[in-house]
């Protein structure tokens, strides 16, 4: 029996059972199911959106332990951050040990659950610009922010109850909408410039760029301990630095020469080769370096495999918020926003790929509960000790393998629980090999700034603020206030003078702006609430009329082969895809 008539089988048994028909694969008898679905390829789809998805576990874990966690530091005039205290930089690299496990466990737990129960092809990790905007905004650099670490994951925990709420009451759709179009695209373009700035710089990047006194960044690239006082590079040892060159070919070039050739896992391959060519000791390139830091990392490196238990960031929640109530309240909100137009513009990016947007509501197939596990899951997450978790981007290397039901998210879930037994080797990924990783996602999430209408100043303005201030303030919520304030001030006082002139004086291109409305189509409440209110008893399930969703009907070929897959995306598109909200 060959391969082809082996795999049909499978998917055909498969198709036949009650797994089947829960996923609704193509051949299941599902009335809603999705053609061109197959166990087999779903299977291969999970495994693709693991490894597009895994860098996460390495880069979310420096990230984290950049804010220091629960170490206490005690900063001296020449030691701002507390850098040349052993004890302190060694408790440090047990936060990040605590994160390697936190991050696999909640993206292991949400990106599972994603699947079972709202049957999405999504993978959930602890979001990118999330996680940044924790650590260097909140939080501060080894926690020089102004919201302790502990007060952070308290806002953290409460954002993911108010989701919760807003997902019961069907209001996350409304607030998504809510927000103008080009402040919508502006945000994950800011994002990714912010993700840059990070990746440039020596705390979690490659180290090209550092601060300067006459001018706000300057060139950097030379080693950590040739610097200056004020944290420059001396003319003589810039961009000599090894460490940043392994990162700049082989964790970029390498990495973006694969992507061209749409290699599956090519930022995972980028972030493996930095890290093997960075592990063996007394290289000018090693992460291990012969010091009580570096022999305490290399210690923990042999041991491989090893259940690294959260012992340092486990429960730490801090309820006394009384003495940072305007930073509490600010971090609290931006956290609802920002994750409100991550989570929500991937989901139906990914729902619209896969053909599960109801024509008629504009919505896709299980949102409510989709928005309901990844609330429930922000609150998880912030027990164990890590940033918002939030819908990826990078689900849709899992959709052009052809995956379009739950399973696919089961595999990937799998394979991050599996992740979890790997914390010395996670937990040994260098930032240089995580650097240029943050610079290609910035470029990735860069691409949205074509969607922004540049033709009408009302909109194009209040979109440049946020995406320019974002990265040159160092926060994200310097740039979200910047924007929606802008945008409000100028299209209000544009409103008025129509008004006030009976509509004889608008802008020469007044008809050219993307406007802005509270409608939804299909209507505000959701479908759960209207069969309540009509007397339904069952309101919990779904009416036939209603839930019924257009999918494209399968072709003589889609019949034939199981191992057929929807078409690719381009890179761009395949990035880019996921943020669009119209």
């Amino acid at each position: 029996m060959g391969y082809a008539e082996w795999a049909h089988r499978i998917n055909a048994t498969v198709a036949a059972s009650p797994v089947g028909r829960w996923f609704q694969l193509d051949g299941s008898g599902h009335r809603r199911e999705r053609k061109g679905s197959y166990f087999l390829t779903e299977i291969r789809a999970g495994l693709a959106t693991f490894f597009a998805m895994s860098y996460i576990i390495a880069v979310n874990s420096s990230i984290v332990a950049d804010s220091g966690g629960t170490c206490v530091c005690e900063p001296t005039k020449n030691d701002k951050f507390c850098e040349a205290q052993s004890d302190y930089m060694l408790c440090v690299q047990g936060i990040r040990r605590d994160a390697v496990t936190a991050t696999a466990a909640i993206s292991a737990l949400a990106t599972f659950f994603m699947g079972l129960l709202a049957n999405m092809p999504v993978g959930v990790a602890p979001g990118m610009g999330l996680n940044a905007y924790f650590t260097f905004t909140v939080v501060g650099y080894h926690g020089s922010g102004p919201v302790p670490f502990q007060v952070a994951l308290t806002a953290i925990f409460i954002e993911g109850w108010i989701f919760f709420a807003l997902a019961i009451l069907g209001m996350r759709q409304w607030l998504a909408r809510a927000i103008p179009k080009s402040i919508k695209t502006a945000t994950g373009v800011g994002i990714g410039l912010f993700l840059t700035i990070i990746g440039l710089t020596y705390g979690q990047g490659i180290g090209l760029i550092t601060g300067a006194k006459d001018t706000p960044v300057s060139l950097g690239g030379c080693l950590p301990e040739n610097r200056l006082e004020d944290g420059t590079c001396p003319g003589s040892d810039k961009m000599r630095n090894p460490t940043m060159w392994i990162g700049i070919f082989c964790g970029g070039i390498f990495t973006v020469m694969l992507m061209l050739y749409r290699f599956k896992g090519a930022i995972i391959i980028g972030i493996i080769l930095v890290s093997i060519t960075s592990w063996p000791r007394g290289t000018p390139v090693t992460y291990f370096p012969y010091t009580d830091a570096g022999n305490d990392q290399f210690d923990f490196f042999k041991k491989v495999v090893d259940f690294h238990p959260i012992e340092n960031i486990l429960n730490v929640q801090e309820w006394k918020i009384s003495g940072y109530g305007g930073q509490f309240g600010l971090a609290l909100i931006t956290f609802l926003y920002v994750d409100i137009l991550d989570c929500t513009g991937t989901l139906y990016g990914v729902a619209r790929f896969a053909g599960l947007i109801d024509p008629n509501t504009q919505d896709f197939e299980g949102s409510s509960i989709a928005y309901i596990v990844d609330a429930i899951s922000i609150s998880i997450g912030a027990i164990l000790g890590v940033p918002p978790v939030t819908a990826f981007v990078e689900s849709g290397a899992g959709i052009s393998e052809g995956g379009k039901t739950g399973l696919t998210s089961i595999v990937a879930g799998l394979c991050f629980f599996i992740s979890i037994f790997f914390a010395p080797i996670f937990a040994s990924i260098p930032p240089w090999a995580t650097g240029c990783v943050l610079i290609i996602v910035g470029s990735m999430m860069a691409g949205g700034v074509v969607d922004v209408n540049w033709k009408y100043m009302g909109d194009a303005v209040p979109a440049f603020l946020t995406i320019a201030i974002m990265p040159f303030t160092y926060s994200i919520a310097d740039g979200l206030i910047a924007g929606i304030c802008s945008y409000i001030l100028i299209n209000t006082v544009v409103w008025l003078i129509k008004v006030a002139t009976c509509g004889k004086i608008v802008p020469d291109n007044y008809e050219g702006r993307e406007g802005w409305t509270w409608r939804i189509p299909g209507g505000f409440l959701p479908p759960w609430t209207v069969r309540l209110s009509k007397g339904k008893k069952d309101f919990w399930r779904e009416d036939a009329a209603d839930s019924d969703v257009e999918v494209p009907p399968a072709t003589g070929d889609e019949k034939q082969s199981s191992e057929d897959q929807p078409p690719p995306l381009s890179v761009g598109d395949e990035k880019r895809a996921p943020q669009d909200f119209s």
